[in-house]
């Protein structure tokens, strides 16, 4: 069918907003200051009569003010407020909206500010930090927190690698490359000479990668090398981290340095501290794995085999290199090209920084998140709570909407980029909280019911953006190079909705499973009449800072980590808090006010729920977390990490960022069994991390007796104000100051 010449543009209603009424007056406003220090009190950033919501806890105030504010401080340029912050932003973005064609006429761009703007004010949702960083201070900004470059085997691309991963660093991006162009430390090049291989040059961008803070601020460079499975280096690349590691564990235990874990002490002396490291699979490798065959590398240069090693053998030394390290990670090339829209451009060979982009080579993604929890009703006066579908659907649509809005109006580093960004114009919608949702209902996280509402949730979203994304094709066009991939986008798009008969619909409520079903119904009618204005729509990234922006208990897909958090005090010391979620799932689970008082303050005071009276044994799965509870040893199993992301992945256009937090001891064996399981399971691709195997590692939770985590290894903090930093994904954030890596 041919595609529909383009029309008028969108006509936006109102469901949040009044007409003629400024949203940002419908807010409580007040005054704080923002400061940031390092535990031993050292202030590292102040700024005083901060305006903000009134409704914003001290932590949003604080990360948004030190991370988002634009101006240098203590001038007149200097912003000042929340609103002000909220209104560059919007306004910028709403104006061009207007200017190329978006909305049907004033009034709707009216309309879409004032939404836009709720939604902002509100906690409900956010872009990725690079819109905050760039919108509206740049007149060509950059606004894509994911990239993808491509390199190729000659030197002057390599040095053109290392040129572009600089410029989006300093402007607050992360990238991704597949190095496995790069011939091999066992071939030689035109001089006659071994070339120096791939793991060579990662040395190179590491360092490159360290001596920026992306975006000019507070926040760590982060990148993703992937090589391929095939090539001649790979055992060199598996273990290249764990060999640093090695480094850092010899020198401290000499002596010869302190375990800071962000660009200082051991860990700022050796190498591929920025980066994260995954290996690329087939079906055959991980086929030959399980039928105890053998594997063959490549050369790069003519194809010839080089080495044959038994496929096990390979998959066990990458399982090591986890046990040891953390690294690397595996990408399942097929299951991620059998979910391509856009075969008739290349395969997807790598991913961003935390793997929730996966795309073609020289491309960008803006993301936004929507804090799922902030549409969750609490019963109140005999009418039932639950999940306000409308004002969900209502905000994926906004937020697609700004998000394609963005692509043709920012800026990117190379004309090839441009180029990708533009022709295929990906996005990645995506959701924080998921985890302390999920709780608030009294679900398990780690149950049929918690996997079968966040597949609902998530088939929504994708529906109602693909959906949006024909709309927009309706009368913009589709993108460009759709009509070479019309036929795989479709056959994908009708996949994502036939995933849906797998949802168990006994689990879930009816009305939501019928808004998924509706959604993807009207999203592959339109794609067929309309095309797609966008490649992809969907990603769920691990949310980094934007999820402390909106006050999030939980980031992405994550659970959550622990019902009790350490905050760092001033003065010294700490203090137990509570998870926000704790009280409103017991409320949900028909506790009584007293009993919900006196559980949360039995939890206060011992850091555990092990045998807390009064507490229903049938309700003790709920509060599961990914760390275990100090009191007893239940952490949520690695096989509930895997089933859940097995569970999303299906409506998700990009993947799922997700780390698997695994006990300190976790053998090699069991890890290889859960990378073998996760590709069973249709993973796009999966990280592991083994608790205390690093000398220098992310937040665990207090223990019973204390605020402290375990003290048998050093816990890794903030290198601005020296907090704990909490696991995100695959990447870390602070819990008080917001610092992250390139994600979200």
């Amino acid at each position: 069918m041919a595609v529909a010449t383009p029309a008028s543009g969108l006509a936006v209603a109102r469901r949040f907003t009044t007409v003629g009424a400024d949203p940002f007056d419908a807010v409580e406003w007040t005054h704080r200051d923002a400061v940031i220090r390092e535990v031993g009190g050292r202030v590292v950033f102040e700024q005083k009569g901060v305006e903000v919501p009134a409704t914003w806890s001290q932590i949003a105030t604080d990360i948004v003010a030190h991370k988002y504010f634009r101006g240098a401080p203590e001038t007149s340029e200097r912003e000042t407020s929340v609103r002000q912050l909220l209104a560059r932003v919007v306004d910028t973005i709403t104006a061009w909206g207007l200017e190329d064609g978006y909305f049907d006429g004033e009034a709707s761009a009216r309309t879409f500010h004032d939404e836009l703007v709720y939604l902002l004010v509100h906690q409900r949702a956010s872009f990725n930090s690079p819109v905050w960083f760039n919108v509206g201070v740049d007149p060509k900004p950059q606004c894509s927190a994911c990239f993808i470059c491509s390199v190729e085997d000659s030197m002057e691309s390599i040095l053109d690698l290392a040129k572009t991963e600089a410029l989006l660093f300093q402007r607050g991006s992360g990238t991704g490359s597949n190095l496995s162009s790069l011939r091999s430390s066992r071939e030689r090049v035109a001089s006659g000479g071994l070339s120096s291989g791939p793991v060579a040059f990662m040395r190179g961008f590491d360092a490159f990668a360290g001596a920026i803070k992306s975006g000019g601020r507070t926040r760590r460079a982060a990148k993703m090398v992937v090589l391929d499975v095939d090539h001649p280096d790979i055992l060199d690349f598996i273990r290249s981290k764990q060999e640093e590691e090695a480094k850092a564990k010899a020198l401290l235990a000499a002596g010869l340095g302190e375990a800071h874990g962000d660009g200082g002490g051991v860990y700022g002396s050796v190498f591929f501290q920025n980066e994260n490291h995954a290996v690329r699979v087939p079906d055959a490798f991980m086929e030959a794995v399980a039928d105890g065959g053998t594997w063959t590398t490549l050369a790069v240069t003519d194809g010839r085999p080089v080495d044959t090693h038994p496929a096990r053998e390979l998959l066990d030394a990458v399982a090591e290199a986890v046990w040891a390290c953390g690294d690397p990670g595996l990408q399942f090339e097929t299951t991620i090209n059998a979910w391509h829209t856009c075969p008739a451009a290349g395969p997807i060979r790598a991913s961003n920084p935390c793997s929730e982009f996966l795309f073609l080579d020289d491309s960008a993604c803006n993301l936004a998140s929507v804090n799922l929890l902030a549409y969750e009703r609490d019963a109140v006066e005999g009418e039932g709570g639950g999940l306000d579908l409308g004002a969900l659907r209502h905000t994926f649509e906004l937020l697609i909407t700004a998000q394609e809005i963005l692509v043709d109006r920012s800026v990117y580093p190379t004309p090839a980029i441009t180029e990708g960004a533009r022709r295929y114009r990906p996005l990645g919608l995506g959701y924080a909280n998921l985890g302390a949702w999920l709780m608030v209902r009294g679900v398990p996280y780690d149950s049929p019911a918690g996997r079968a509402l966040a597949a609902s949730v998530t088939a929504l979203m994708t529906g109602v953006a693909y959906a949006r994304s024909a709309e927009l094709a309706r009368f913009r066009g589709p993108f460009a190079g759709y009509a070479d991939n019309r036929d795989p986008a479709l056959a994908v798009l009708d996949k994502h909705r036939r995933a849906l008969e797998a949802i168990e619909a006994n689990r879930v409520p009816a009305e939501l499973l019928a808004a998924a079903r509706d959604a993807w119904a009207d999203a592959l009618d339109s794609a067929r009449d309309h095309g797609l204005r966008n490649a992809q729509v969907t990603a769920l990234a691990p949310t980094g800072t934007i999820a402390f922006m909106m006050d999030c208990d939980t980031t992405g897909v994550e659970p959550e980590l622990a019902l009790v958090k350490v905050k760092q005090l001033a003065g010294g010391g700490s203090l137990r808090l509570v998870n926000h979620a704790v009280p409103r799932a017991l409320a949900r689970l028909g506790y009584t006010v007293a009993e919900v008082e006196a559980l949360v303050e039995a939890l206060t005071e011992r850091g555990s729920l092990a045998g807390v009276p009064g507490l229903r044994p049938e309700h003790r799965a709920v509060f599961d977390c990914a760390l275990p509870d100090p009191g007893e040893n239940r952490p949520i199993s690695p096989e509930g990490h895997l089933t859940m992301v097995a569970a999303v992945q299906p409506f998700i256009s990009g993947a799922v960022s997700k780390t698997v937090n695994l006990p300190r001891a976790t053998t090699p064996e069991t890890i290889a069994e859960i990378f073998v399981e996760a590709w069973r399971l249709g993973l796009k691709a999966v990280a592991i991390y083994r608790d205390g195997c690093r000398a220098s590692q992310p937040l665990r939770a207090a223990s019973a007796g204390s605020a402290s985590g375990d003290d048998s290894t050093t816990d890794r903090a903030c290198p601005v104000c020296g907090t704990l930093l909490v696991q995100n994904g695959t990447c870390q954030g602070c819990p008080h100051c917001g610092a992250t890596g390139g994600c979200g």
